[in-house]
This record gives structure tokens, sequence and C-alpha cells, in this order.
């Protein structure tokens, strides 16, 4: 199981190729142009108000297949949100676009062009044509995952998470980090990883750097690290991914069995008031809307049927009905308040309705009549 993430990872990866928009980007900035590679969510569409966060893949020749096929997957069961993904092909122009001073350590010359062209064209260009929310998260690797630092240095920085694999750390940049990440104003997500057999020198700097984050004491700083058993500098890449995004997303991931019995049962208020801040929460933090999914309907009917909470229930079947008016859902949830209300006779005419509608995820017309020969059981007795 050590492996798996990354045989997963690498799999799919080499999966996505074909379905990945290639686009090239004139950059004024780096006085030419770049090939950019881009994933979109597999129903996107641009017509469409919703919006979706961005992922921005440096060193995207070899970074951008691994993360693009983690988000299709872990999307794919609404683990994650679906998200945008770009990478930018840098094999023949890498140092240069890393490229930092060696008296300042900040960008110079063609780093700094490259610094610049990150904000002032690519951003611009992807929101231009593809409805990205502001929600930004920025991946990097050895060099490239030291130059994702740069953008922390902001007064308002426009990356919201920063993913970071064996980061070859230029001189100082711990420190300042430990500078930066103390006074954030705004909620900020870091990942780091690095591996037991990760390259030695830099292995150093990132379990020294870690000392340091980790003693960080700032609400607004999210930060979570991994270091790898049995993984070297590119193996640690496909393992680290799908743990970044989890932490990343950890807000936004299904009701699961710990959230409902530590969370949602001990919650002072009702059921649905959970779910609704729970929503609202992820609204504030992502910057987007949550689609109503089965699997938190099934969590909070559970909750309001243990606390025998017909009011929440009652609240839930008709969130239900407006999400999913033509869906077997809303008959299935309004079925089950009248059920519980006592209202047997509206309970069958529910279940019935639904019979007409169209089947979801968890419920389907085996279940409608499963639940019809129940009621007219217990309205003979």
């Amino acid at each position: 199981m050590k492996n798996f993430y990354l045989l997963l990872a690498l799999f799919i990866g080499l999966n996505m190729q074909s379905q990945a928009i290639y686009k090239t980007i004139d950059s004024y900035k780096l006085d030419g142009e770049r090939e950019l590679k881009i994933q979109l969510p597999r129903n996107y569409n641009p017509d469409e108000k919703r919006t979706y966060p961005l992922i921005i893949v440096l060193d995207g020749d070899y970074l951008f297949e691994p993360i693009a096929g983690n988000i299709d997957y872990q999307s794919y069961w609404e683990d994650i949100p679906d998200c945008i993904v770009v990478g930018i092909n840098q094999a023949t122009t890498r140092e240069n676009d890393f490229y930092y001073d060696n008296e300042t350590f900040f960008p110079a010359h063609d780093g700094a062009a490259f610094y610049e062209f990150m904000a002032a064209e690519l951003l611009p260009f992807i929101e231009d044509k593809y409805n990205a929310s502001n929600f930004r998260i920025i991946v990097g690797h050895d060099l490239s995952a030291n130059f994702i630092n740069y953008y922390l240095f902001k007064d308002e920085p426009i990356f919201r998470a920063y993913v970071a694999l064996s980061p070859d750390f230029a001189t100082e940049m711990i420190n300042r980090l430990q500078q930066r990440l103390s006074i954030l104003n705004d909620e900020i997500f870091y990942y780091m990883a690095t591996a037991d057999a990760d390259i030695k020198t830099m292995r150093a700097s990132i379990l020294e750097a870690n000392t340091v984050i980790s003693s960080i004491e700032n609400e607004k700083f999210l930060y979570k690290f991994d270091d790898f058993e049995d993984a070297n500098h590119y193996s640690l890449v496909g393992r680290g991914i799908p743990k970044a995004l989890n932490q990343i997303f950890t807000l936004f991931k299904p009701i699961n069995a710990k959230e409902y019995s530590e969370k949602v049962l001990t919650f002072e208020g009702s059921p649905y008031d959970y779910l609704v801040k729970k929503y609202e929460d992820i609204e504030h933090f992502y910057g987007f809307e949550k689609k109503l999914i089965e699997n938190d309907i099934r969590a909070i009917a559970a909750a309001s049927n243990k606390k025998d909470d017909l009011e929440s229930l009652e609240k839930l079947s008709k969130l239900i009905n407006k999400n999913f008016p033509k869906s077997m859902l809303s008959a299935y949830y309004s079925g089950m308040y009248n059920e519980k209300e006592g209202n047997l006779k509206r309970a069958l005419q529910r279940y019935k309705a639904g019979l007409l509608l169209e089947p979801s995820q968890s419920v389907d017309k085996e279940m409608m009549l499963d639940k019809m020969y129940e009621i007219q059981e217990k309205m003979k007795r």
C-alpha cells in the first residue's frame, strides 16, 4: 500500500494526457510564447455562472499529469470540488524561470520576469477564458517549490494554498517564511513534504524548515507536513499530492462517520442548522458554493431521525425538493418526513409520485416500491 497513491496518480495521469487542452500564451514579460496544459472539469459549461478553484502547476512538463489525474479522480467521488488545472511547461526554461539573485535571494532577471508573468499575464489569461474562482492553489517541486514561496510576500497573496514538494530552498527563505507566515491576515494553507530517501541537502533544510514553520502561532496559517518512508525525491510527489489535496479541501469533504458522531450529533443547533453552517463555511473559505450532495443529505436525515427532530427533517425535505425537483430524492425524503410525522397517506402519495422521477445515486425504483409496501402494511394495522 506504500506506493498505492503513486501508482494511482501515475496511472490516472497517463490516461489524462489525451484529455488535456493545449494552449499557447504570448507573453510580453517573457518575450515569447509559453505552452500551457489545461484540464477542465468533466461537466464544465462555460455558460454557467459556477466558478471553480484554479490550480497552477509549475514544472507542468512532468507535474501536470499526476495532479490533474488526482483532481479528476477525487472530484469524481465528490471528495474535493471540480477544479481547473493549468500546467506551465518549463523544460527548456526552468533554471531561468526560477532564477534568483545571489545577494538578495529574490527573483531577478528572467526569474523576476517569470514572477511578474504569473500575476500580470497568466492569471488574467485563464480567468478571461474560463470560470476560475479566486481560490487559487499553486504547486511546485524542487526549484519550483521554492519559487512558489515568493508569492507569499505580496501584501495580498494571489494564492490561497501552496503545495511545496521537496523544495530546494533559497538562502534566507526559511527565516523569511517564518516572519511572513506569522503575520498573515488572511487564511493561507501550506503543505510541504520530504521523504527518507530525498536528496540529503534538501531533506536537511526541509526538516529545519518544518521545525521553524510548525512553531508558528497564527490561526490564519493552516499547515501540514509529511515525511514519507520508503520514498525518494521523485516518488514522494505521487504520495504528497493526494495528501495535500485532502488537507486543502478538508472542510469541503462529505460528512463522514467521524464528523457525524463528533460534530453533527453534538452540534448545539439542529442537524439542519449544522448542514446550513457547513455549506456557508465552505462558501466563505473557498469563495464558491458547494452543491448539495447525497452523502450529506443521508447524514443529516439520519441525525434528524435519531434526534426525533421533525422540523429538521421537514426543512431538509424542502431543501432537497428545491435542489433536486426531478429526482426521486425529493419524493423519498418528503415521504420520510410525512411517515415520521404519522401522515401515512401523504407519505404513500409521495413515494408513489417518486416512481415517475429520475433515480439518484442512492434512491432507485426498488427502494421506492419497498417504502410503498412498508407504508401499505402499516396502514392495514
